[in-house]
């Protein structure tokens, strides 16, 4: 009695990032041949940048306050979470033989706090299990049903079975993140949402004189009190940096989606900055009206309250100077200082973008409707996430939602 030895299935995997590797990974655990093709001469550049930092790999706090953060797409990247966990991510870097450790925030790292060491234990895994890299070959579109690469030497078409694109999304576009791929999905039928930046900072119209004496000054405690997405006024605290052109930052990082949002709507928003959040604004009050002699108001506001360089420009900066002097005006102006923010800054400049593949446009593998054997994992579909392990976990585990749909395509009827 005979039996048939099924041969394995050819798979594309185009984006050598977090979500395209992690598709490689679990492709080539089911069976598939696996070829990885990057248009850059090393895969996973934006991922070693992003570390050089600290790499900051997932996070630590509930996991429904996990899902929460992904906002209006909750309910879509959960179906990714739920068979990925953030403890599962931790568990997979511990299998690499790398340790990790829960910082004061939350925030997972590794132990030496490094990508380097991480990405090379996993390019070495991926190795073992057949994976083969393609360095240098930009993917074109489509040949009929075979892909298009420009190479080195020419170039080529190859055909496969079946496709993963984890091409991200357009920011860092010198480390392979161009939004090249766009058009050529909008050919085929794809819906896409504009791309647009995400952990972003914003333009602010700063004088010169200001500009030239305080860019590139952190604020280490300040709040920022903005409009919520529902009208309501909310209010967090954190640093952020005034730049040449603007301010950018953890702080600011965290709430620009909805501040780019609301420019995209009304062409400039308007936050408030509490220079002052340990006092309440009696006590500002009463240290900004309490007698000062011979003192000048800089050197009272200084000795009372801690508002010097470039905290104290920012209230020269903001205010006509008959506001500066009235000091009423002044004491609510610490405690809630308008600033407008212009526009975000270029997409190219953002720690990630927003937009890409709808999820109208795919199943809850990633699979095309428009394009039964393509998928598609990480940064190029529409969802969006705020630093601190977010984007990284959810990309991971796209990677995975892909790849299992791609395995359960090819699997023998």
């Amino acid at each position: 009695m005979s039996s048939t030895v099924p041969v394995p299935r050819r798979v594309a995997v185009i984006g050598g990032g977090p979500a395209g590797l992690m598709a490689a990974e679990v492709l080539a655990a089911g069976g598939a041949e696996v070829d990885v093709f990057d248009a850059m001469p090393s895969v996973a550049r934006k991922f070693l940048l992003a570390g050089k930092g600290g790499m900051n790999i997932t996070h630590s706090e509930s996991y429904a306050d996990f899902v929460a953060r992904y906002g209006a797409r909750s309910s879509e990247v959960e179906a990714w979470l739920a068979a990925f966990t953030p403890g599962d991510v931790r568990a997979w870097i511990h299998g690499l033989g790398i340790d990790t450790f829960v910082g004061t925030s939350g925030r997972v790292f590794p132990t030496d706090m490094k990508a380097a060491p991480l990405l090379r234990a996993w390019l070495h895994r991926l190795r073992e299990s057949g994976v083969r890299f393609h360095m240098r070959h930009r993917w074109l579109g489509w040949d009929g049903e075979a892909l298009r690469f420009a190479t080195p030497v020419g170039e080529t078409t190859l055909a496969f079975d079946a496709v993963v694109l984890a091409l991200g999304g357009a920011s860092w576009a010198r480390l392979g993140s161009d939004g090249a791929w766009v058009p050529l999905l909008e050919a085929r039928r794809v819906d896409v949402a504009p791309l647009v930046p995400a952990n972003c900072g914003f333009d602010v119209d700063w004088t010169p004189h200001f500009s030239e004496k305080h860019a590139g000054a952190p604020l280490t405690t300040v709040a920022i009190e903005y409009t919520g997405r529902s009208g309501e006024r909310a209010r967090r605290q954190g640093q952020f940096v005034v730049t040449a052109g603007g301010i950018e930052g953890s702080l600011v990082y965290a709430l620009s989606s909805v501040l780019r949002d609301q420019i995209a709507a009304g062409g400039e928003t308007t936050i408030c900055l509490d220079l002052a959040p340990d006092h309440d604004a009696a006590r500002v009050f009463a240290e900004v009206t309490r007698p000062r002699g011979a003192r000048s108001m800089s050197s009272h506001l200084q000795s009372r309250l801690g508002i010097k360089g470039v905290k104290a420009g920012l209230l020269r900066e903001c205010l006509a100077q008959a506001d500066y002097l009235d000091e009423e005006t002044l004491a609510a102006s610490i405690k809630a200082l308008p600033l407008t923010l212009k526009r975000p800054r270029p997409i190219d400049e953002a720690i990630s973008s927003a937009g890409g593949v709808r999820f109208e446009s795919m199943d809850e593998h990633g699979q095309l409707r428009a394009l039964p054997t393509v998928f598609v994992a990480g940064e190029m579909i529409d969802w969006e996430a705020p630093t601190g392990g977010y984007l990284l976990t959810a990309c991971f585990a796209s990677g995975r939602a892909a790849a299992r749909g791609v395995l359960e395509l090819l699997k023998p009827q």
